[in-house]
């Protein structure tokens, strides 16, 4: 068990980055900046765009308060993700998703774990505000699907193994000293791949023996989820792609490591998921248990079926490599690269 500490005021400040990409999600992203101003112990807030010097310059000419900067690396996620931490001024830098609000005290929550020098990194819970009415068929613990924390995940603060995208919080020295984001993982675009932030958490753990990450439940946001993000071919998709980004993420950090979480979430939580569903269908005679239940099974099935896949990838890489002269990249280079970054 943990023991809750008490945050100053003006004890410590957090740079709050919110990476950006679109035109067309203007109104959410001011929405997020809005949620996040004139909260205790804000430090600034930075808006990294994306590769889009329209977004940039709208944002600079419509949001003059708020700090902007371009992504200077490789389109991504990832990149502007590293290039808001780069003009970071506070000692702790958080980040929140373009379609996500932060709720009120969001800060304090993220910054009273800070008081233990063992702590490098702090995340909190992702709610989900459906567009239109939540699927009847779309199961709690698959909500990572659409970016959110699942059925699973802890209830009270607790130590885990890495934290999720849209709400976290890092030392800035700490992602300084990791190299940041890796590039080549993380989500381009619209495209539905992710595990940048499972990645880098691990590969910090590794760095740093003892090192903790905090999940604390009471530091929440609200993400918006599209329409089209509760369908069924978007689910497929993203079950898919998720299946690829596990197997990128074990192939960099270890299997042992990279798949430790998804062990226990395979053979605990979703046979549980499963049988509560199933129970319901017979029990109740729902039938939306009983789909609930079926897209499980599926979502598991589509997403180990992207891990194979990226694995077959591998080896087919490495058996023209051996027929080859080595380039620069090396095997690693294959993995990241564009074509093994696309949606089957």
């Amino acid at each position: 068990m943990l023991s809750q500490g008490i945050v100053k005021v003006n004890s410590s400040t957090v740079s709050v980055v919110i990476s950006a990409y679109s035109l067309d999600r203007c109104p959410d992203l001011k929405a997020a900046i809005e949620s996040v101003r004139g909260q205790p112990n804000l430090g600034e807030i930075i808006v990294s765009v994306d590769h889009n010097p329209e977004l940039l310059q709208r944002v600079r000419q419509e949001l003059p308060d708020v700090v902007t900067v371009a992504n200077c690396e490789a389109r991504g996620l990832s990149g502007a993700r590293n290039s808001g931490v780069a003009i970071a001024t506070s000692d702790i830098v958080a980040f929140l998703d373009d379609d996500a609000v932060a709720t009120r005290n969001w800060i304090n929550e993220l910054l009273r774990w800070y008081n233990s020098p063992d702590v490098v990194g702090v995340g909190g819970s992702i709610e989900p505000s459906w567009s239109d009415q939540r699927p009847v068929w779309f199961p709690e613990e698959f909500d990572w699907v659409v970016g959110c924390t699942y059925r699973g995940m802890p209830e009270r603060p607790e130590p885990v193994r890495n934290l999720i995208g849209a709400n976290m919080s890092f030392r800035r020295e700490v992602l300084n000293s990791a190299g940041g984001f890796r590039s080549g993982i993380g989500r381009v675009g619209t495209l539905p791949v992710g595990c940048e932030e499972t990645e880098l958490c691990i590969r910090v753990s590794q760095m740093n023996p003892g090192a903790q990450f905090i999940f604390n439940p009471d530091a929440r946001v609200i993400h918006t989820v599209p329409s089209h993000r509760g369908t069924w071919t978007y689910y497929r998709r993203r079950c898919f792609a998720e299946g690829r980004s596990k197997h990128l993420v074990s192939t960099f950090v270890g299997a042992n490591d990279g798949l430790a979480n998804e062990r226990t979430y395979t053979f605990k939580t979703l046979p549980i998921g499963v049988v509560r569903n199933l129970g319901r269908a017979l029990t109740r005679r729902e039938l939306s248990s009983l789909r609930r239940g079926a897209a499980i099974v599926a979502g598991l099935a589509i997403t180990t079926a992207g891990f194979v896949s990226a694995r077959w990838f591998l080896l087919k890489d490495r058996q023209r490599g051996a027929n080859s002269p080595p380039s620069d990249g090396g095997s690693d280079a294959a993995l990241v690269s564009p074509e093994h970054s696309q949606i089957a």
